[in-house]
């Protein structure tokens, strides 16, 4: 049995996850919370907030996050992958740095506007 305390919302509410019982969650407020509770246990995903480099005047990083999930073991080779980017001004939210990071079918994706 595992403890584990849910994120899905700010609730916070306190799971139980059962491994030998096809990984039965207990103590879910609400049906995201039993996704939560076996996924934490099965493949754990993160999403990545952080910064790249960018050329511009008014600015010499850009806030990013990854537009989905990555698998939690990633987080480092992603992170990786982010000191070797320079967006280049302007930047817009949304604007693509890194298409399909890692082949993981996320994209990591600016979460500031920055003009030149």
């Amino acid at each position: 049995m595992t403890d584990l305390i849910c994120i899905v919302c700010p609730k916070g509410c306190h799971l139980k996850v059962d491994e030998e019982n096809g990984y039965k969650v207990t103590g879910n407020g609400c049906p995201r919370g039993a996704v939560y509770g076996e996924k934490e246990l099965v493949n754990p995903t993160r999403v990545i907030t952080s910064t790249v480099r960018v050329e511009a005047e008014t600015a010499r990083r850009v806030p990013v996050k990854t537009n989905g999930d990555i698998p939690k073991g990633k987080i480092y080779d992603i992170m990786d992958e982010l000191t070797k980017v320079t967006a280049k001004a302007p930047v817009n939210v949304g604007d693509v740095v890194i298409k399909d990071v890692l082949g993981l079918g996320v994209d990591i994706v600016a979460t500031k506007k920055v003009t030149a």
